[in-house]
């Protein structure tokens, strides 16, 4: 049975991460990287030092960027007992854990609302108590699109994550502009699944077309915010855009 995530301040994320990497060993990675080319030498060397990784094992969360998520949601309160969550690009399920805790998708605490958490992704993605996964599914398609308000209590979200992104191409303005356009289409389903007043949270890589999506995201929500959660990588060019408060708009975006 999953527990019930406790709210812990920012600086426990990063004592967790510390301690978890001061605990674990490294394991012998000599035989593994003989036939890596240099680049990937280095990415797995750094994958293997970094103190998320290993906390994301203690805390068997599926992946590190559930403290990317734990992270922005203390913050900005993203995500409460009762809320209805749509997680796209969810595989390999690690936001879906996240939000399963935090709106109390498993009825593990019985004196909170019991909220739903669904994901949808192109690759599959293991079961997970609390949780249902839509997948494989293109998020785009219309035909999930459809499936999407099935299977969603009242046929909305109270909630949509996005976590995704195109397979890179190595041509930062080429994959910066794919996943503003995946952005601006999962913006586009909004009318259909998200509640007034909802919130929509999602990831792109700081460029040119950036303001299109933020300009999009004024139109359409209270409060636009540019967050970078600590677990991000400091040489990454990965934001995310927070909007609040869906149908009303503000002038203004907050960095």
């Amino acid at each position: 049975m999953p527990t019930c995530l406790l709210p812990f301040s920012l600086t426990r994320h990063s004592k967790l991460a510390c301690a978890s990497f001061q605990r674990l060993r490294f394991h012998t990675v000599g035989s593994r990287c003989k036939n890596r080319t240099g680049t990937e030498h280095l990415w797995l060397m750094r994958h293997l030092k970094d103190p998320f990784v290993k906390a994301a094992r203690v805390e068997s969360y599926r992946c590190r960027s559930a403290f990317k998520l734990l992270e922005m949601n203390e913050k900005h309160q993203i995500l409460r007992p009762g809320l209805r969550v749509l997680d796209c690009g969810a595989a390999p399920g690690a936001w879906s854990q996240v939000a399963v805790q935090s709106v109390n998708a498993a009825g593990t605490d019985p004196c909170s609302p019991v909220g739903f958490v669904l994901g949808v992704d192109l690759l599959h993605i293991f079961p997970l108590e609390g949780a249902t996964f839509l997948c494989p599914a293109d998020v785009t398609d219309p035909r999930t699109l459809q499936r999407i308000l099935e299977l969603l209590p009242g046929g909305r979200a109270d909630v949509i994550l996005s976590d995704m992104a195109p397979n890179a191409t190595g041509i930062r303005n080429l994959d910066h502009d794919r996943l503003i356009s995946l952005c601006l289409s999962l913006l586009g389903m909004a009318p259909d699944i998200l509640h007034p007043g909802g919130t929509f949270l999602c990831k792109t890589w700081a460029g040119s077309q950036s303001h299109q999506l933020r300009r999009r995201l004024m139109e359409d929500f209270q409060d636009t915010k540019i967050v970078k959660p600590e677990a991000s990588r400091k040489e990454s060019s990965e934001v995310y855009f927070l909007a609040t408060q869906y149908g009303r708009r503000k002038r203004s975006v907050k960095q």
